[in-house]
């Protein structure tokens, strides 16, 4: 079976790898599909956030089966497109698991031949969004245990240079 993990991962942060990992064990092909979501402000572009987390998913074992690819449009398209059966969505809170529930909805109403599929985040993890990784990068805050090194790097980069 070949499912997508469509998200903006930006940045990507070890819950989304722990979420990779996990799916990478049940699935034929999981594909990180990064959508490109013109209401939301990035700190990197696609291209970039490919690249980091091609880098991220080349370090993690047992993940030979994982590619990353950019998308835009209906996430339900794409997955269509890329021939995937199901969808999969993290969740942390009761929060996330109202919107994902409408999100999911919508997705079934418009192809209802691909699942979602919703992952439970580890209770380590229960907190951490990508917003919170910035958040605290921009602060100049520590970032070891949230992100890979990699992301850590860039972001300690990037953000140093708009203080």
């Amino acid at each position: 079976m070949k499912v997508c993990y469509p998200g903006t991962f930006d940045p990507i942060t070890n819950g989304h790898l722990d979420i990779i990992e996990r799916a990478a064990k049940m699935f034929e092909e999981v594909v990180v599909l990064i959508m490109v979501n013109p209401r939301k402000q990035c700190t990197f572009d696609s291209q970039k956030r490919k690249e980091l987390i091609e880098a991220c998913v080349r370090a993690l074992p047992n993940c030979t089966n994982v590619t990353v690819q950019i998308g835009q449009g209906l996430t339900v398209d794409f997955a269509r497109h890329l021939g995937a059966q199901a969808i999969i969505r993290g969740i942390r809170a009761v929060s996330d698991y109202e919107y994902e529930l409408g999100q999911a909805t919508a997705n079934q109403m418009l192809d209802d031949t691909i699942e979602t599929l919703f992952f439970i985040a580890r209770p380590e993890y229960s907190f951490l969004s990508s917003s919170i990784v910035k958040e605290i990068a921009m602060n100049h805050g520590p970032l070891h245990g949230l992100v890979p090194r990699v992301i850590q790097e860039q972001l300690e980069q990037t953000f140093s240079t708009r203080s």
